[in-house]
């Protein structure tokens, strides 16, 4: 929807008497401004000024206390500026309104570093410039929830009106159940320019999962992806649900996985990781090289909170070993089969909880230096990876991961010296409050014992 198609929407609907004016923070979360209706031409055409730090807040929307971009540079503002997405309805708000995405700048108009969407479109500079064109598609799980009671529980089927159990792969019946929500979601993904593929039952009652289409603009995959996580929750409340894409809301149940396809296309529009047979190029090899080498530093982009680490553990249909594999989901990198033409590679290690900007940008940057260096990865591994104890492991906990973050040399290389910096920052301030609580069982466990 561009600015007049937006401004005449806005005339079609006089229900609406405010926008939202908003930025993606570091975590995914929107942050912005309720802007009258009156002002939208504005909004649309020149953006808005909020602080820099607007995007580097903890998960809380808490400044993070050693940002040097609050108390150093004195909390200046940068320019917010429209990705050119236009207007974005949310019809589920029970007075209509819209979203007007924004990204960020300094007042150079050099693009802020600690901007998600800025560091990918680095990212995606890097492979113009050499020529070549990402294509990238993304897969988000999430669980319908009833959020009513102090813990999560698994949603009400409105066709039977009792609570979903167990485990139902690929189950119709379940899509069934939630038919009309799913109606909704695919029209207000196609409202916002969306293109979705199946959407599927998963790994456990009430967790499902949605294929985006893939498109040959990473910023654009990135921009579906975000939209789409806003859009399912907002679609749920409307249906007295909670939608959640928080990695591993159950213990004893499957984590929600962002699992990210892509491959190549060069300058003629040929795929770089196809060379005819199963095995792809050496190019492909090459990117999967750089993608291990760079996972390790990288594993705190693809899980950053705490809850996160629940999700990266064996035998949880999520990658615990660094390795790679033909056709085998066990492997934190699969390389699918189908179409030679087609060829392409399947990043299993982010949670729905991560970033996509980050994520993305995490991805391409680790498959770039990898395409560069032209080192031949490992051998691919064959059978179960969670039962082969010499694999590289990724991180296990959050305070290694903030710690491998940090202190990375590849990180260095790939990001912007202040995002590194700012992120680590907020991810620590987390890790600090939560381990400033004590839970009822810690107390139960040593209050008589010790």
């Amino acid at each position: 929807m561009n600015t007049e198609e937006a401004l005449k929407w806005l005339e079609q609907h006089a229900e609406v008497n405010s926008i939202r004016a908003a930025v993606c923070d570091l975590n995914g979360i929107w942050r912005g401004k309720r802007v009258p209706v009156a002002q939208a031409e504005k909004m649309l055409t020149e953006g808005t000024r909020m602080p820099l730090s607007s995007t580097s807040l903890d998960v809380w929307g808490a400044d993070i206390e050693e940002n040097p971009l609050v108390f150093k540079e004195g909390d200046a503002d940068g320019k917010c500026v429209p990705t050119g997405r236009g207007l974005l309805p949310a019809s589920w708000v029970r007075r209509p309104t819209a979203l007007v995405p924004l990204w960020m700048f300094q007042e150079d108009d050099s693009p802020s570093p600690v901007d998600p969407r800025q560091i990918l479109a680095t990212m995606a500079a890097k492979y113009r410039k050499a020529g070549l064109r990402p294509v990238m598609a993304t897969e988000l799980e999430f669980y319908l929830l009833d959020a009513s009671g102090a813990r999560p529980a698994s949603a009400i089927s409105p066709v039977t009106n009792r609570r979903l159990e167990g485990v139902s792969v690929l189950s119709i019946d379940d899509i069934d159940h939630f038919e009309a929500f799913f109606d909704d979601v695919y029209k207000e993904c196609e409202i916002h320019g969306i293109e979705v593929d199946a959407a599927i039952s998963e790994n456990s009652a009430g967790q499902f999962e949605v294929n985006l289409m893939h498109v040959d603009d990473p910023l654009r995959a990135a921009d579906d992806a975000v939209f789409f996580k806003r859009l399912v929750k907002g679609v749920a409340h409307k249906y007295d649900f909670t939608a959640s894409f928080m990695a591993k809301p159950f213990l004893d149940r499957a984590g929600s996985g962002l699992h990210v396809h892509f491959s190549i296309l060069d300058e003629a529009g040929n795929n770089i990781f196809d060379d005819g047979t199963d095995e792809g190029t050496p190019a492909l090899r090459h990117a999967v090289n750089g993608l291990m080498e760079s996972m390790p530093e990288s594993s705190l982009i693809f899980a950053p909170h705490m809850n996160s680490f629940r999700r990266l553990q064996p035998e949880s249909h999520a990658p615990t070993g660094i390795c790679w594999a033909y056709e085998n989901r066990t492997a934190a990198i699969r390389i699918p089969g189908g179409p030679n033409q087609a060829r392409r590679i399947e990043h299993r290690v982010a949670g729905s909880d991560a970033n996509p900007y980050l994520v993305l940008a995490a991805i391409l940057g680790g498959a770039m230096r990898g395409m560069e260096q032209g080192k031949e990865p490992v051998d691919p591994i064959e059978g179960d990876a969670y039962s082969m104890e010499d694999l590289a492991r990724l991180p296990n906990d959050w305070g290694h991961g903030i710690r491998l973050f940090e202190r990375g040399l590849i990180n260095r290389e790939l990001y912007p010296e202040l995002f590194i910096d700012i992120f680590a920052m907020a991810k620590r301030q987390e890790h600090s409050v939560f381990a400033a609580r004590m839970g009822d069982f810690e107390i139960a466990s040593y209050l008589e014992v010790v």
